[in-house]
């Protein structure tokens, strides 16, 4: 039933997103509140399937890559939806849907969902870790999606190549705060993740500790270079799009390795 779940909330992210593909197309997008319930609904659906998993399993459900990446894909949602309305970013679910529907399309398709290797009960420390990591992940994703934002707007700005979606765009000052921000709230819950890490009462992989540390100095660069006014904000964006994908592929590499027990 917990993949049933699952494949609900991806048709409903796919909803969202091909619906706006068609409307760029057509010329005639409009950033109607549609899209924004297609993605409610999926992430509806997200946190009924991590329910379910979660009960199944006894334990926050971070036990493979497959769940690693559906708790990913939760963290990004719910962040949009409460950063989306709050900051009236509601074109970034046309960006955010996309992103959504590959992680749990590829999750679903690929064989990554194998039994825990952790029989016994784990650390609370070691979920809240895991859990808090993976919200900072989901903060980052936004950031990325932003910079994205603000780069196509900047672009059509300069090739004055104009189309319907851009008048839904925010003022690029807007679209910066709002990288600010989200730069500063994933930061904050990686520290965070990563403090309680030191917490668990188990041994801690060096190549992990050395992995988190290099993502959280990269993104700790990225802020100073932000507050100190020496980087355009337009290189700004472009780190955090950069910043995002060597997060991923780390995530995927610490996941990956300790599910295979190399670490």
């Amino acid at each position: 039933m917990d993949r049933e779940l699952l494949i609900f909330s991806t048709l409903c992210f796919f909803f969202a997103m091909v619906r706006t593909a068609l409307s760029v197309q057509a010329r005639n997008y409009q950033a109607a509140g549609l899209n924004f319930f297609a993605i409610a609904l999926g992430f509806v659906f997200q946190t009924a399937f991590l329910s379910v998993r979660g009960h199944a399993l006894g334990r926050c459900p971070l036990t493979n890559l497959f769940e690693v990446f559906i708790f990913l894909a939760w963290s990004v949602s719910l962040i949009y939806l409460v950063i989306g309305p709050a900051y009236r970013l509601s074109l970034m679910g046309a960006f955010t849907a996309p992103l959504v529907f590959i992680l749990q399309t590829f999750a679903l398709l690929a064989p990554i969902d194998r039994p825990p290797l952790m029989r016994h009960e784990p650390s609370p420390w070691l979920e809240l870790h895991a859990s808090i990591s993976l919200v900072a992940y989901g903060a980052f994703a936004l950031a990325c999606i932003a910079g994205i934002m603000y780069l196509v707007q900047e672009r059509q700005l300069k090739r004055r190549r104009i189309n319907s979606m851009f008048y839904h765009f925010p003022p690029l000052t807007d679209l910066f705060s709002a990288i600010t921000r989200l730069l500063w709230l994933g930061f904050v819950l990686l520290t965070v993740g990563l403090v309680t890490g030191f917490l668990t009462g188990e041994p801690l992989p060096y190549v992990k500790i050395a992995w988190s540390l290099g993502v959280w100095i990269f993104y700790a660069a990225i802020l100073i270079a932000r507050h100190l006014g020496t980087t355009a904000p337009r290189a700004i964006a472009s780190l955090c799009v950069l910043a995002f994908s060597a997060a991923l592929t780390v995530l995927w590499g610490i996941t990956f390795l300790w599910q295979t027990k190399t670490l």
